[in-house]
């Protein structure tokens, strides 16, 4: 797959999320060279997932969680835990200590069926591990 047919198929895939009434995708548009889809939460009210492709991969990203206030090593613990049982997505942090759930997939790998992969993993992985997170960091929920 070329760097322009991935372009492509993430467009067509993402505008099917957004006009598909049982999906949980109520944005996706092109910015700054990336693509951004955004979907409704239960966890938290959205997340954004960004898609950059380039010429080997696709790597795409979501944002968690600012650097919190204390509970680093309890976060720590929690996210090495849950990176134990996720495919294709891990957690991370940045030189901030803010979380992302990150990932990459190879050009040649790219396929609708490997997109509503990373999106349903990225959900789900917000769904179950936010309220633990903010309780942890932050004191609240």
């Amino acid at each position: 797959m070329t760097r322009e047919s991935a372009w492509e198929l993430l467009r067509v895939v993402s505008q099917g999320w957004v006009e598909d009434e049982a999906s949980d995708v109520v944005f996706a548009g092109e910015h700054e060279g990336r693509l951004a889809v955004r979907m409704a939460q239960q966890a938290r009210d959205f997340t954004t997932v960004w898609f950059d492709v380039g010429d080997i991969t696709v790597g795409y990203e979501a944002y968690v969680l600012p650097n919190p206030p204390h509970g680093h090593l309890d976060i720590q613990r929690q996210l090495l835990r849950r990176n134990q049982r996720l495919w294709r997505t891990h957690f991370a942090t940045d030189k901030d200590d803010d979380v992302f759930l990150v990932g990459r997939v190879a050009l040649g790998e790219l396929s609708p069926d490997v997109l509503d992969e990373i999106l349903g993993t990225i959900y789900e992985a917000v769904e179950l591990s936010f309220r633990s997170l903010v309780r942890a960091g932050f004191g609240k929920e």
